[in-house]
């Protein structure tokens, strides 16, 4: 069962169910006016087997709200995100994308731009029942009804793909991951305010009064000037740059990797100074003051925030919690945390979507380099550096002849990525495996490749330009399908959460990095929640690759402390 739903702001609104196969025009069941909309969807979800696909607007719109009334959701269609899907398809990456963009569209009318969404730091959520209507529609245009037809145009689109089984696998993960988002950011993730304190205090000293450089970064200041043998603010890349040319160190800029390259006193103690000033910066008590509340850290997730498919956040740095942070991440009593990453995923992809034999039997090893290292003179490292030179592109260095060597061993898995490669520097668009699609190249390397441009070229400046492209596709094809691996695996576990004990408490997923995934769940149940999301990997592999005999371990952790994992 399918249902459109739309709310009226005041906590009522109105639902249709929507019937008919993908592609065909829907039939429209009954209209519910109803003046509890929490309360409907409620009822129809627990009473309904399977469960309703909802379709709306946006979740980031509707759901929190429910949340908030205590009620989860099992399936959704959500109409931004699979909108912006369809155009990044045919090229039109990052138009406008929201229901009433989408319904101009339909119409041949003038499309409105998206309106933005902000949240401040730490914000508590919005006391009203909705989210404001973010949806551009005209005030003439009935919302319900602008719903159902936009809908039925995208699963008209979708049918009309060469893939389109995998389409629609992506866009209901895509839309399930904006049910999981909203839920994490709901439950967060146990965190305890006392220990990270303590972290702070260990590594930068007791906390400092407002402006002020906590004590142990203040010493190195000190030292780094004195070091230099005049007055340095360490902030200051300007200042850096010109201390560095006065002692005949000259610099091109002040970045670490720059500065590992100087042989000086000053640069071990610039560089540790850089690595504390970020974690006093990025995750420092402003920060815990900000983002933890009640004993979580609820971060705000932004579904598909990265070209690949990749998440990212609305601050908070959810995505680059540094390990020794992560002592702060601690179990409630009682209960545990359940961690499972998936081993090596990208070259596994690679075997995957590429359909070469040899590399799957080495993705047939829980070490996929060790086994690969056989054909690099045993070396386990050497083998790891050619993978990675072949999905990224690297030509530098040693990376040349062990490209060669993958060439010659994996010759499907190379010619895949080449094909990326190329299709990249020739400007045209490459896909993952369900079926995200990179943007398509700027007007302005268009102007400069293909003619037109102001300044004509110098030396290999447009040979650098499309590699430059063709290393980005390439990498493209892999890391968007091993995003997609992971959004599918996330949609099975969701799922299969619900089916766990709850006696003892309900278990969470409480956090999501990528490839990686954190449970929170009662201890007597942990070695269930470990066969769970074992099952959870299998169906992903069967739901994205069929029968495929390339295996994607995971390895999984069963800890009180996420620094532990």
């Amino acid at each position: 069962m399918r249902i459109a739903v739309v709310s009226d702001g005041e906590g009522g609104g109105r639902l249709r169910e929507v019937d008919g196969r993908a592609g065909e025009r829907p039939k429209r069941g009954s209209l519910w006016r109803v003046s509890d909309l929490a309360g409907a969807i409620a009822d129809l979800e627990g009473y309904t087997d399977p469960p309703p696909r909802w379709i709306w607007g946006a979740a980031d719109e509707l759901y929190p709200a429910l949340i908030e009334h205590s009620l989860r959701v099992a399936r959704c269609h959500d109409i931004v995100l699979v909108e912006s899907l369809l155009l990044g398809y045919h090229g039109r990456f990052g138009e406008p994308s929201s229901l009433g963009a989408a319904w101009a569209r339909l119409h041949g009318r003038e499309v409105p731009p998206d309106l933005g969404y902000q949240v401040a730091a730490g914000a508590e959520p919005q006391p009203a029942l909705f989210e404001p209507d973010r949806s551009t529609l005209p005030a003439d245009v009935d919302r319900l009804e602008a719903l159902i037809e936009v809908y039925d145009d995208q699963q008209r689109r979708i049918v009309e793909l060469p893939h389109p089984d995998r389409f629609a696998l992506l866009a209901a993960v895509e839309s399930a991951g904006a049910l999981a988002a909203a839920e994490m950011a709901h439950d967060g993730v146990p965190w305890r305010a006392d220990v990270h304190d303590a972290v702070l205090t260990e590594h930068l000293g007791p906390r400092p009064s407002s402006g002020e450089r906590p004590p142990v970064l203040a010493d190195l200041a000190q030292r780094i000037s004195e070091t230099f043998g005049r007055t340095v603010n360490p902030d200051s890349p300007t200042q850096l740059m010109k201390a560095f040319a006065a002692i005949g160190h000259p610099v091109s800029s002040t970045r670490s990797w720059v500065l590992r390259q100087v042989d000086h006193p000053v640069v071990p103690l610039l560089l540790r100074y850089k690595e504390l000033s970020r974690l006093h910066s990025t995750h420092g008590w402003t920060w815990v003051e900000n983002w933890v509340r009640h004993g979580r850290f609820r971060p705000d997730y932004v579904v598909g925030g990265v070209v690949s498919g990749r998440w990212a956040t609305r601050g908070g740095g959810a995505l680059q919690i540094p390990k020794v942070v992560r002592r702060a991440v601690v179990a409630d009593p009682d209960w545990t945390l359940v961690c499972a990453d998936a081993g090596q995923l990208e070259p596994r992809i690679l075997a995957a979507v590429s359909g070469d034999d040899a590399l799957a039997e080495a993705a047939d090893s829980t070490d996929l380099y060790a086994r690969m290292a056989d054909a690099f003179g045993g070396d386990r490292e050497r083998a790891k550096i050619a993978m990675i030179s072949a999905m990224y592109g690297q030509t530098s260095g040693d990376a040349a002849p062990l490209l060669q060597s993958m060439r010659s061993l994996y010759p499907r898995a190379l010619g895949y990525v080449d094909a990326a490669a190329q299709a990249g520097e020739e400007g045209r668009l490459v896909r993952s495996w369900l079926g995200r699609t990179c943007p398509p190249p700027s007007q302005r390397w268009r102007t400069i490749m293909f003619g037109n441009a102001e300044e004509p070229l110098t030396g290999d400046e447009g040979g650098r330009m499309a590699r430059s492209r063709g290393r980005f596709t390439r990498n493209f094809v892999i890391q968007a399908t091993a995003a997609e691996w992971a959004l599918v695996f996330m949609a099975s576990v969701r799922r299969k959460l619900t089916a766990l004990d709850v006696a003892h408490g309900v278990p969470q997923m409480v956090f999501f990095q990528h490839d990686e995934l954190v449970l929170h769940v009662p201890r007597p149940i942990s070695d269930s929640a470990v066969e769970m999301l074992r099952e959870a990997g299998e169906e992903t592999k069967s739901l994205m690759f069929g029968d495929t005999w390339v295996r994607f371990p995971l390895d999984i952790a069963v800890v009180t402390c996420y620094a532990d994992a």
